[in-house]
């Protein structure tokens, strides 16, 4: 590891070491497995389509489908047109699915296949469908080829008849089946009748059966994506990951959105909890204010732990945000924010919460990587980690208590099927960086003790 000064580090601009982010298709691929009866479809070599579903099954513990167009040489230089159309055939013959959902690596983009030239001259069976997003991996991250494939299901099948159905259209950002599951117990208990695209819950954490069921109960049904067009409103949660679905849907369909940060903490719950009350007209719940204090009860108990510590915080930009904006409300620095994502807006946001909390001397960057935050630390340390496996490098190699969190988790288990949204996800999250901040004050004291008696 080389010693740079920050401005040293600034000058690096042709060259990504250990990114906080993968590729579209990881992204694409997740959100087609949160609709119904899918065959997410990587059009592009095998390789790739291996990789991105050894990705997505690493973390959810859960196996992740998918076929592949399988380019050889020939397909590289003629186009994957007839590789297309053989697969789609074979998916629909053996597999059985509703739906197809197609997008594309970076070999497909580069030779500039036409999937929806591929896709019109495609035979496709009575009833079935087959939808495309555009993923070169060369542009975005795993963030945007998620949300690309959503706009994709919405481009192709979303309706409106011109009638309103009551219902609310849920983007639920990307997020583990967990977040969902409590997403949608929120709005359960808060009366909204809704429709949520994607769906991973009850497919990427499916109960264990005894038998293999290669399309789980759970899933954005077909029709229900047909009918978004009717929807009364589009609430999109996580500004990076759902705005521009929900933005296609007010395109094509007229349905108007209300954009908000991921429901992490306190205030980003209870704005959700009031778009939720003001939609359905249902005062809040007494279950949901029980919880609420619960967690704040949590937070005046534990302040003197939390209180003044500093936080580096990678990974998703809208999960990063979120739990920036819980330490906060908790007293604590959240000194360095880092996404793989690139776009401006990270950045500005995470502004936007410093100047809100009165900190200064904290940073945020877009389309960073691993390294250049653990240049950072060890140029001035952190009393804490919070993000996904690849960031315990730096844990372990400056000391720090790392507590895992977001996308993605590949060296632990459980974590997907417990949310980190909504009061009681913010207790589990308050939880586990307490543990971690206890644990290590334990240990330097007995480091003390041992000292003491020597």
């Amino acid at each position: 590891m080389l010693d740079l000064t920050p401005k040293e580090i600034s000058k690096r601009t042709a060259l990504t070491i250990n990114p906080a982010k993968t590729c579209q298709p990881v992204g694409a691929m997740y959100a087609a497995l949160g609709v119904y009866k899918c065959m997410p479809h990587s059009h592009g070599s095998q390789g790739c389509c291996s990789f991105h579903r050894m990705y997505l099954t690493r973390h959810f513990k859960d196996p992740a489908i998918a076929s592949s167009s399988s380019f050889t040489e020939g397909a590289s230089v003629f186009g994957g047109g007839s590789n297309l159309k053989t697969s789609a055939k074979n998916i629909f013959d053996i597999y059985k699915p509703d739906i197809i959902a197609v997008h594309t690596t970076c070999l497909s983009e580069t030779i500039g296949d036409d999937l929806k030239a591929y896709i019109q001259d495609t035979e496709i069976p009575d009833g079935k469908y087959i939808v495309h997003t555009n993923t070169p991996s060369y542009v975005g991250s795993h963030i945007t080829g998620f949300s690309n494939m959503i706009c994709g299901f919405i481009n192709y099948l979303s309706k409106s008849t011109g009638t309103k159905n009551g219902k609310m259209a849920v983007m639920p950002g990307f997020v583990n089946p967990g977040d969902m599951r409590e997403m949608k117990r929120i709005l359960g208990l808060m009366g909204v009748d809704f429709t949520m695209l994607p769906d991973t819950s009850g497919v990427m954490d499916a109960p264990m059966t005894g038998n293999y069921d290669m399309y789980p109960k759970g899933g954005t049904k077909i029709e229900e994506i047909i009918d978004l067009g009717n929807s009364n409103l589009t609430l999109a949660l996580g500004d990076l990951a759902s705005e521009e679905p929900a933005s296609v849907l007010k395109r094509k369909c007229g349905v108007d959105y209300k954009t908000l940060p991921l429901p992490i903490g306190v205030e980003a719950t209870d704005n959700f909890i009031m778009a939720l009350s003001q939609f359905s007209k249902n005062e809040v719940v007494y279950a949901l204010e029980e919880e609420r204090g619960q967690l704040v009860d949590i937070m005046l108990d534990a302040h003197n732990y939390f209180y003044n510590k500093s936080v580096a915080i990678y990974g998703d930009p809208d999960t990063v945000l979120g739990i920036a904006s819980f330490v906060l409300e908790m007293g604590m620095m959240p000194k360095y924010l880092v996404t793989g994502t690139p776009g401006v807006a990270f950045e500005k946001k995470a502004q936007e919460l410093f100047d809100k909390f009165g900190v200064s001397g904290c940073i945020a960057k877009a389309a960073g990587d691993l390294f250049e935050l653990h240049q950072w630390i060890k140029n001035e340390k952190v009393d804490l980690l919070i993000g996904g496996t690849h960031g315990k490098h730096i844990a372990r190699a400056e000391d720090i208590p790392l507590v895992r969190a977001g996308f993605p988790i590949i060296d632990r288990y459980v974590h997907s099927y417990m949310p980190l949204v909504g009061y009681k996800g913010a207790m589990r999250l308050a939880e586990l960086i307490l543990n971690a901040l206890m644990d290590r004050q334990d240990r330097d004291c007995n480091e003390e003790d041992f000292e003491m008696v020597m």
